[in-house]
């Protein structure tokens, strides 16, 4: 069986593109996610494709990044997914975990996909401190006032009431409490 999966990392992103290849590809199941590909963490859809597909399956991606943006991530969905006598291939770009080849060409591609996403951190860091020099960078709105925190937990209201009216966590509301 060909199982795919598809990845975008935001919400506002479309899949669309990688379904069609996906599906032209034979794929007869394919996950679909919006998630960061920067860690498996949080990735519910794709540890419930990989244990899905079993022995003599092929799970297919777009492309390498897709999957995962992390060597050591992709190392260990690739060996799981070898133990269980899946193969992972790639529309795309040349790879399969059929060959050597091109499970060393899968490694060299995760080494690139990691390098994109730290040169992006990079440069947005830099991006923020010259904005911040410019005194065009003030951070993220606030979105809980300290003040109405306080008064809120003096009047009796539990600290998870207080999460829940402003949309946020308990640990902020601590946070703020401390304030």
């Amino acid at each position: 069986m060909r199982v795919g999966y598809a990845r975008v990392s935001s919400a506002d992103q479309d899949l669309t593109i990688q379904i069609k290849a996906l599906e032209e590809y034979g794929c007869d199941k394919i996950y679909q996610e919006k998630r960061s590909g920067t860690t498996t963490l949080g990735r519910e859809l794709l540890q419930e494709c990989c244990d899905f597909v079993r022995d003599g399956d092929e799970l297919v991606i777009t492309r390498i990044d897709r999957i995962c943006r992390n060597v050591l991530d992709l190392e260990i969905i690739v060996k799981e997914l070898t133990n269980k006598g899946v193969s992972l291939s790639a529309t795309e770009q040349p790879i399969s975990t059929k060959d050597a080849t091109s499970k060393a060409f899968i490694s060299m591609l995760s080494v690139f996909a990691e390098l994109e996403t730290n040169l992006r951190k990079e440069r947005q860091l830099e991006g923020i401190q010259r904005a911040k020099e410019l005194g065009k960078y003030k951070g993220r709105k606030e979105q809980v006032d300290a003040s109405v925190v306080q008064q809120l937990k003096a009047d009796g209201v539990s600290i998870k009431d207080i999460a829940n009216r402003f949309n946020v966590t308990k640990r902020t509301i601590h946070r703020k409490l401390v304030a």
